[in-house]
């Protein structure tokens, strides 16, 4: 067993699958992976499986339906931290996240308990977005960062690197938060505590293959979150813990 652990989500992924798995094998960095898969019409599962059965470093997570990308992860986790990974990745499974950038999240993890990979960081970095999409990203980002008070760029992010013991501090049933907004509320947990969070720049790519997860429900259930995670630190904005953040 590697130290890290990069968890895909997967619904109707098909097409992206092998060739991700290719691309994670070739990594310098010796890395394990965790294929959560939310029973896709598409045969996405059985392929995962058939994949894990030709590559041991390929795991496969079986869940009996589609209920949101937070549940998922949550799951993910949850087999992570059973398992006694070191380093807990979540990486969206259509190429919008580089593999090639895991060796950077894992080195800046070693001096921080939670890494975001910033598509705004010192520029924006963003490849075959409508106009409409990328003002409604950068948007939220503004409108988290001015509620919460958290002072990153990037909040709504899914390439992100967690140390263990950061993860084993949360509450995982606790977590409520499905779509963007889990993102926010998992991020906001850890930086209220004090604990250390980074950002590093990536260069996201919009998928080629398959649809966006995208929908209204997931943009208002962001909006209403940030809100709730306001309250619950007291309406502090700031950690209640100094931390090195910034």
């Amino acid at each position: 067993m590697n130290t890290t652990l990069v968890i895909v989500p997967t619904y109707n992924e098909r097409e992206n699958l092998p060739v991700l798995v290719a691309r994670l094998a070739r990594l310098l960095v010796p890395v394990d992976m965790l294929v959560v898969d939310d029973n896709s019409p598409d045969g996405t599962g059985q392929l995962a499986d058939e994949l894990a059965a030709q590559n041991p470093f390929v795991n496969v997570l079986h869940r009996s339906e589609k209920n949101g990308l937070g549940r998922a992860y949550c799951a993910g986790f949850s087999w992570a931290l059973q398992r006694g990974y070191e380093f807990i990745m979540e990486m969206d499974g259509d190429f919008s996240h580089d593999p090639d950038d895991v060796p950077r999240f894992i080195q800046a993890a070693q001096e921080a308990d939670l890494v975001l990979g910033s598509r705004y960081c010192h520029g924006i970095r963003v490849i075959n977005w409508p106009m409409k999409r990328l003002l409604l990203s950068t948007g939220a980002a503004r409108y988290v960062r001015w509620i919460t008070g958290m002072p990153f760029s990037d909040p709504t992010g899914g390439f992100k690197c967690f140390r263990r013991r950061a993860l084993a501090s949360i509450n995982l049933d606790a977590v409520r938060s499905n779509g963007y907004s889990f993102q926010i509320e998992m991020t906001h947990q850890l930086w209220r505590r004090g604990m250390k969070v980074v950002e590093i720049p990536i260069i996201f790519t919009d998928r080629f293959h398959g649809t966006s997860k995208m929908s209204r429900k997931i943009v208002w259930e962001a909006l209403a979150m940030v809100w709730r995670l306001w309250f619950q630190s007291g309406l502090r904005r700031s950690p209640i813990v100094k931390n090195n953040n910034g």
